[in-house]
């Protein structure tokens, strides 16, 4: 098809795909919706959200990492984006004792150690808290499904069970959620 112009209403007809030097078109030539997050420029445009959340509770008298029941995957949209990983639960640590929180991948990218919070404490047993925590995966490297899982660990032999998420709610609606955000890098 020839190229038409038609300056009554400045527009040109029969431009093909590609047919436009680099250059020609500029971001404030286009559409708001007229480019895909994939093709979106800028390290912070995020690509995807996805949210795992659950009913159901963690507790040990455990020194050494086990593995909670908090977990939630992600497939990556681009290998080198970075994904941020946002965990909130309520927490009940084992009376005075710190309440150690680890963060780990497994999947298309292996990483036992994406994050640890170590200052989670309780002076009594009758304490408990919302916690956020906020981790951040940089070098995950692949586009296969990555699985996080939370550990959690207290720091010495005193105190009874530690809870995470805590399980001493009154009508057993224990709400955890993970949150896995990619964004370009």
């Amino acid at each position: 098809m020839a190229l038409t112009f038609n300056g009554s209403n400045n527009t040109i007809a029969g431009v093909a795909v590609g047919g436009l030097p680099d250059g020609i078109v500029d971001e404030d030539m286009l559409a708001a919706t007229a480019v895909s997050p994939l093709k979106r420029k800028g390290a912070g445009t995020v690509l995807q959200v996805v949210e795992a959340t659950g009913n159901t509770a963690t507790y040990s008298t455990s020194q050494t990492y086990i593995e909670t029941v908090i977990t939630g995957s992600i497939t990556p949209l681009k290998s080198d984006s970075v994904i941020l990983v946002d965990v909130a639960a309520p927490i009940w640590p084992a009376a005075t004792e710190y309440m150690h929180v680890q963060l780990r991948s497994s999947g298309g990218n292996t990483n036992n150690d994406i994050g640890t919070w170590g200052d989670n404490y309780t002076k009594t047993s009758d304490e408990s808290f919302n916690i956020w925590l906020p981790f951040r995966h940089t070098s995950h490297s692949t586009t296969s499904a990555i699985t996080y899982k939370v550990f959690v660990r207290k720091e010495g032999a005193d105190g009874n069970n530690w809870y995470f998420p805590n399980n001493n709610t009154g009508n057993s609606t224990i709400s955890w959620t993970i949150r896995m955000t990619e964004v370009l890098a």
